[in-house]
């Protein structure tokens, strides 16, 4: 805006001008009529060059600017003269305008390309617009995942996992077998150990027993690097051209799990350009899917990683004039490659797991290593490589993914191994397209000669042969089909191949009819099909019927169940099967309580009945309380009220169960590394006490437990009704102090009502009224779980 003193001293000047030609012209006494209209044209004539003159002058302005029609909150110093107008090169590329490289000085905005401007005097603003080419402007990014790194919490405690199954046949043979995992869990984190346990009872009264561990493994999670170290026994990282392995030692690992809201795919970008500003809509396969608005200048809008495989999107852009521009762009979006510019690794040094499950502590004495990476170059380019090695094998390949526009994905690899002084090599080959209605995919891996790994130490080498091909169509309504092909030949085995079919579709009310076909190719014989209806009825039951043919058998099914509610209640299965070879049925019950899960039933199979049960929960000990749960696979929590039991507690706004007397209550199953909303009923909690909060968000760790609290405390207070020395109330709006350190000021209500807090045995309470001070003295019943009523009390004596 225009300083207040240039504005004057124009006006004043140009006010005294006019008033000094205008006072010479009337003290120059009476002339003749013609004389004097040439005198006043003169005169006038004067005063316009004298204003022109003024106008002509340069003018300081300080201008609020408005760019291209948005408001950039600036004020800044122009120069006026007459209807041009300049700036300073600094203050026009604050603006924003691309200016030469040796602009200095005063620049002219007229001599700017394509630039309009409209000053407006009464507010002290300018309206300026460019076209984009005239302008260097920042890219406005639309809908970025902010990505939020979560920060995970563990509270230090012991998990035990178990699984008991027990059964006995009808020859007297009873089979008995534990599957248990012990797992520590801190800040620090977790250290699982899995085992199973197994008897065999036969006839003869001979046990044979048997005990073997699985896994020990201690990890630890860094969630501002996505990456996991574990040490123990582990499985290293591996690709689809290359097999994992076991071994016992270190591994570093990315985990993306880590961070539940990467992105780790490209996703698609539209660029734009908006005149003036607007509002930017996107729809994706037609639904609406992100709205915002955005300042003049050009736009890049991500769109959402909602479609894998091609899609088509929609950019609707609408101006401040309510003119919509519409522009459709297809996209292609696939999970196997990665974003530009990141990585996903594991590396692992360790002895290689041998007769994993029947041997406890069997590995290698030979080390062995291995090294994993992918990392995308591209959009449409991503990288990987693969190398491991042991004792006289060395083992690696290259490989990438590459998306053909939108014509999908082709990924192609090739290894090459040197095992004792044998070569061999390996080759693989895939590609796979889809969208909304069709999808095809193939994929193929050939080794030669003598191709080795590390996982050839413990098994099978590397397949000879291993293809793969499928294709399904969607037909709406009418359902949707699909075709594949499998081939798979070991070096010194027969080759196998297979082809299927399948067809599934929705008959009517949720009536649904399956048909696949399964047959393997220069074998006739070896036919498999399968005919099943399926339908459901009320309370969660449904029911199917099949009919299958496999080689040479036919055979009839009848099933019928309620699955077991996986939040808590009963479920039940029965199925019986009848064919030309045999006839079996199965009939199972079974509960999931809060603190287990047990089933039961019994099943024949050719001639013989099997008895069977199992029991399947957790122990838990965190806060210094034991609890028994459910099976907890991954995080947990543990909801503290501070010893106040029966209070509801929800999860994600659902009931979830009340505190138990302790004032604890065991959530079993939260999202680990995500936010977990808990909260509590306030109104279920008893009046004396304090509360700092009544919901939370949660995020624990990985198989790992968490304390919450909502700072409830019990505070010693009581309602004191308090009289005067003539039995009649305490004014309102006396003020009561309870004699105690930091004890803060009550006021009195009505009929001489005081709340007051933090109260001990024996209490003086010191009373301010219009007729002076007074003391009330009280006990207060220690242990009381309500607010109590004391009084009414006399108020008569005076403070000391």
């Amino acid at each position: 805006m225009a300083s207040r003193s240039t504005k004057l001293l124009c006006s004043a000047a140009w006010l005294a001008e006019t008033m000094l030609l205008l006072g010479w012209s009337c003290g120059a006494g009476a002339v003749p009529a013609t004389a004097s209209g040439r005198a006043v044209a003169a005169t006038t004539a004067v005063a316009l060059d004298a204003r022109t003159a003024l106008a002509e002058r340069p003018q300081d302005l300080y201008l609020s600017v408005v760019f291209n029609g948005n408001d950039t909150h600036q004020l800044v110093h122009f120069r006026r003269t007459g209807n041009h107008f300049t700036a300073s090169a600094d203050a026009l590329h604050r603006l924003g305008f691309r200016l030469p490289p040796d602009a200095t000085g005063q620049i002219a905005l007229e001599a700017l390309s394509s630039v309009h401007l409209s000053y407006d005097a009464a507010t002290q603003a300018i309206a300026i617009s460019a076209p984009p080419e005239a302008l260097e402007q920042e890219t406005v990014r639309l809908n970025v995942a902010a990505n939020p790194l979560p920060k995970p919490t563990a509270s230090p405690g012991i998990l035990v996992n178990y699984d008991l199954y027990g059964a006995r046949d009808t020859l007297g043979t009873t089979n008995l077998s534990m599957f248990n995992e012990l797992r520590l869990f801190s800040a620090l984190g977790v250290l699982s150990s899995t085992s199973l346990a197994q008897g065999i009872g036969t006839p003869d009264s001979s046990v044979h027993p048997d005990a073997v561990r699985l896994d020990t493994t201690f990890s630890r999670s860094f969630v501002d690097r996505a990456t996991t170290l574990r040490a123990g026994d582990l499985i290293s990282g591996s690709l689809s051209w290359s097999r994992a392995t076991r071994l016992g030692g270190i591994q570093w690992q990315r985990n993306f799990a880590l961070q539940p809201d990467l992105v780790t795919f490209p996703v698609p970008a539209f660029f734009g350009q908006a005149a003036v500003p607007s509002t930017v809509e996107l729809y994706v396969q037609g639904i609406k899917r992100y709205c915002s608005s955005v300042p003049s200048g050009p736009f890049q809008l991500n769109t959402v990683p909602v479609v894998n495989g091609s899609g088509q999107a929609q950019v609707v852009v609408t101006d401040a004039l309510g003119r919509q521009t519409s522009i459709a762009f297809p996209f292609y979006t696939s999970g196997q490659l990665l974003r530009p510019g990141l990585s996903d690794y594991s590396v692992e040094l360790g002895f290689l797991r041998q007769q994993y499950g029947i041997d406890s502590f069997s590995y290698s004495a030979e080390p062995a290593a291995s090294g994993t990476l992918r990392h995308g170059l591209s959009d449409w380019l991503t990288v990987e490589g693969h190398v491991e090695a042991t004792n006289g094998l060395v083992d690696g390949g290259v490989g990438a993914d590459v998306q053909l526009w939108r014509a999908g994905v082709v990924n192609a690899a090739a290894a090459a191994s040197r095992d004792g002084g044998l070569d061999g090599q390996q080759i693989e080959f895939g590609y796979s397209w889809r969208n909304e209605t069709f999808n095809v995919s193939f994929d193929t891996l050939r080794s030669y000669s003598a191709y080795r790994d590390v996982a050839s130490r413990e098994s099978l080498p590397p397949p000879r042969r291993a293809d793969r091909a499928l294709a399904g169509l969607s037909l709406g309504r009418v359902g949707s089909v699909g075709i594949n092909y499998v081939a798979l030949a070991y070096a010194g085995q027969p080759s196998s191949r297979f082809a299927g079919a399948f067809y599934s579709t929705t008959l009517w009310q949720d009536v649904s009819f399956n048909v696949s076909v399964n047959q393997e190719l220069g074998n006739g014989a070896n036919r498999n099909a399968f005919v099943s209806v399926a339908m459901p009825f009320g309370r969660d039951v449904s029911a199917m019927a099949g009919f299958e043919h496999d080689g040479s058998s036919n055979s009839a099914t009848l099933d019928m169940a309620r699955p077991i509610d996986p939040d808590g209640g009963f479920g039940w299965h029965l199925r019986t099967q009848d064919g030309n070879r045999s006839q079996s049925g199965l009939a199972e019950a079974g509960y999931n309580g809060d603190h287990g899960q047990v089933v039961g039933g019994l099943q024949s199979f050719a001639g013989q009945t099997i008895g069977y049960g199992e029991l399947s929960g957790s122990l838990a000990f965190i806060d210094r309380q034991l609890f028994a749960a459910r099976q907890i696979d991954d995080a947990f929590a543990v909801v503290s009220t501070d010893g106040v039991a029966g209070v509801p507690v929800l999860f994600e706004n659902r009931p979830v169960g009340t505190t138990d007397a302790a004032g604890d209550l065991l959530l079993w199953r939260l999202n680990a590394y995500q936010s977990n909303r808990v909260s509590i009923d306030p109104l279920s909690l008893p009046t004396d006490v304090r509360i700092q909060r009544v919901d939370a968000t949660v995020v624990p760790a990985d198989r790992a437990g968490t304390v919450v609290k909502f700072g409830i405390q019990r505070i010693a207070a009581a309602l004191v009704i308090l009289h005067d020395a003539a039995g009649r109330p305490i004014p309102v709006g006396s003020r009561a102090t309870l004699r105690a350190p930091g004890a803060p000021p009550t006021v009195v209500g009505y009929d001489g009502m005081v709340y007051v807090t933090g109260l001990g045995a024996h209490n003086l309470l010191d009373v301010d009224t219009a007729a002076g001070p007074c003391v009330a003295r009280f006990d207060y019943p220690v242990g009381a779980r309500s607010v109590p009523r004391i009084g009414p009390l006399a108020c008569t004596e005076s403070r000391p």
